[in-house]
């Protein structure tokens, strides 16, 4: 079938969608939506429609990208715009259908924005709205607006419109643009994209490998799978763009097995491709030939290295190995390799589709573009954002993100997940990209972002981070099997109440060891949340060390709880939440803390509205 015939087809089937004659009702079925309650919804939705005998089409959607807001809902009547609603139960989503289906009440007070060209009283449009106002939607610009099972959706908004532009050039006419775009790979290292195909084709043989890394493994990261879910075909329209340019006859997807909904959708997409000619032998009716197969990893982190990721395809241990030679030269079964991760792929076809220079308008001289985050931890409004290169850390947290959560300070931000470094507030003007971050010990990293405020102990964080690495080290060389070990055993000293003073300089000593010596990037960069932590937040160390405090109430054997007896109110609320018995008081009267029965689980800090319970 050639590409005009399955453009007319998809445009078909929009344009009715578009038009419908009857509410057309959305729902966030990613994974963050069916976590929060998104199929109690779908039930009350279908039950709600049955009881009112309204005809309306529902439709399944991926995540918009607003989590702390799940479980979503957006109601479309006929000629007018998108109301989205969030924080729904079942309740509220059969009285907003009830009152705006049937009474004509949009139910301003329970609503998101509006998406669409017309205004409705009392509700902010989608640009209106805090968090998605500032964002430039290029990688997730079809998420949790597509049915991601639907391909004629994806091909009725310009998809596949940049393979279809790739065929019409030659592979090095393609690579060139890449080039032209600045687009450098979302992986975490930001090489160059263009560059990275070029070398794989130079080295091609008789056939090449293209390879895309979905082995998302990072603590509080979930941008690969949102989008694997919420715009699969963007990510394989990408794929087939690389594969051409390169030379490939034969892609994978490592994709890890605790993505269930994303592998899903992956084989849905790839069995809608097939169908529709743009894989196999000839696709689109070219010479080019080109299939994807799909490998489950089995959730190993150091498989987000290319060359434990290439070992875990072939069927052998995944654990790196030294370079060169690099996969472009030698990778799978000895064919040149090209590996790019989910996130470049979908920026891929977005150049394709809309050229380089509008590419290259985005983002900072050496970091073009956009980057999706996960922005999660102690910030208001969390999930998945993606913003031009170049804007600054502090309009992201408090502009986007709403600032921490119940008025307090935050603290500093970690990106690049658990091999990336800790930020201090006081560096918030910096600006997102790949040279910004590494000027202050930090990375770009896949994509993580986790807020920390004031009750966040800056030493438990990189003894939390440092666990994670340290256990999926792979083991193979020495400075990171038993460097990590080491630096672990000290945070823990330290966390306990145990550390001396030598074990900072030790630590920093190790850390730079391990960072030097090790053999792969899971090694090199693990101390980095060590080494931030200790440049930015060194006075948290030294009062866990000289003092034996942890001011933020994280470290158990540091700190214990009082409670202020004049901003006591005796309301009663710690009592009667403390488990253990370890709070007494007569109502209306100062309440008191036993700390022999006190487990310091912190209920009391937390409920306490007079912030009454202080952290000594």
């Amino acid at each position: 079938m050639s590409y005009s015939a399955i453009k007319a087809k998809a445009e078909k089937q929009w344009d009715w969608l578009e038009n419908l004659p009857q509410p057309l009702i959305q729902l966030g079925m990613g994974t963050c939506g069916r976590a929060s309650g998104a199929d109690d919804i779908m039930r009350s939705v279908q039950q709600t429609l049955k009881e009112l005998k309204l005809l309306a089409r529902t439709m399944e959607v991926g995540c918009i990208g607003m989590c702390y807001l799940e479980p979503l809902m957006a109601v479309r009547k006929p000629g007018r715009p998108f109301i989205v609603y969030g924080n729904l139960t079942p309740d509220k989503t059969q009285k907003i259908l009830k009152r705006y289906l049937m009474e004509d009440d949009p139910c301003a007070k329970w609503s998101v924005c509006s998406i669409g060209k017309d205004r409705i009283d009392g509700i902010p449009t989608f640009e209106e709205h805090p968090m998605l106002g500032a964002q430039v939607r290029i990688a997730l610009r079809n998420c949790g607006l597509i049915d991601p099972g639907n391909i004629d959706h994806y091909i009725a908004r310009r998809g596949y419109s940049g393979l279809q532009r790739a065929l019409d050039m030659s592979p090095a006419e393609v690579i060139e643009e890449v080039k032209a775009s600045g687009l450098r790979g979302r992986g975490g290292a930001g090489f160059p994209t263009g560059l990275k195909w070029e070398f794989a084709r130079n080295s091609l043989k008789d056939t090449s490998t293209i390879v895309c890394n979905a082995d998302e493994g990072d603590p509080g990261a979930f941008m690969d799978r949102a989008l694997l879910e919420g715009d699969p075909h963007a990510v394989l329209e990408g794929m087939l763009i690389g594969a051409y340019a390169i030379g490939a006859a034969q892609g994978f997807i490592y994709v890890r097995a605790e993505y269930p909904l994303a592998i899903e959708r992956l084989i849905k997409a790839l069995a809608d491709m097939h169908a529709c000619g743009l894989l196999g032998d000839a696709v689109l009716n070219s010479k080019f030939r080109f299939d994807i197969q799909i490998k489950e990893g089995a959730g190993a982190f150091v498989c987000g290295e290319e060359t434990a990721l290439m070992a875990s395809i072939m069927g052998r241990r995944g654990m790196p190995h030294a370079r060169p030679p690099f996969p472009a030269q030698s990778g799978l079964w000895g064919k040149p390799t090209n590996i790019n991760n989910v996130e470049t792929f979908s920026n891929v076809s977005a150049i394709l589709q809309n050229g380089a220079s509008w590419y290259a308008g985005f983002g900072t001289e050496k970091s073009k573009g956009t980057k999706t985050f996960s922005l999660a931890g102690k910030v208001q409004r969390t999930g998945l954002i993606e913003v031009p290169m170049g804007m600054e850390l502090r309009e992201i947290i408090y502009s986007i993100g709403g600032g921490g959560p119940k008025g307090k300070q935050i603290k500093g931000v970690q990106t690049g997940g658990p091999s990336g470094g800790c930020i201090p507030a006081e560096r918030f003007d910096l600006t997102v990209d790949y040279e910004s971050l590494a000027s202050v010990g930090s990375i770009m990293g896949s994509g993580g972002m986790v807020v920390m405020d004031q009750d966040t102990c800056m030493v438990d964080m990189a003894r939390y981070f440092l666990t994670f690495t340290q256990a999926e080290s792979c083991g193979k060389c020495l400075p990171c099997r038993l460097g990590t070990h080491q630096m672990l055993d000290i945070l823990e000293d330290i966390c306990a109440g145990n550390g001396t003073p030598a074990d900072i300089d030790l630590l920093a000593d190790l850390s730079e060891t391990v960072q030097k010596g090790s053999l792969c990037g899971l090694g090199q960069t693990a101390p980095n949340p060590v080494q931030t932590t200790l440049r930015y937040f060194k006075d948290e160390y030294e009062d866990h060390v000289l003092r034996h405090k942890c001011n933020a109430g994280a470290c158990k054997p540091l700190f214990h709880y009082e409670i202020n007896e004049e901003l006591c109110n005796g309301c009663g609320v710690c009592l009667r939440r403390c488990s253990t018995g370890a709070i007494s008081g007569k109502k209306k009267e100062p309440h008191r803390i036993d700390s022999t029965k006190c487990t310091k689980c912190g209920i009391c800090y937390q409920s306490c509205k007079q912030q009454a319970v202080a952290i000594l």
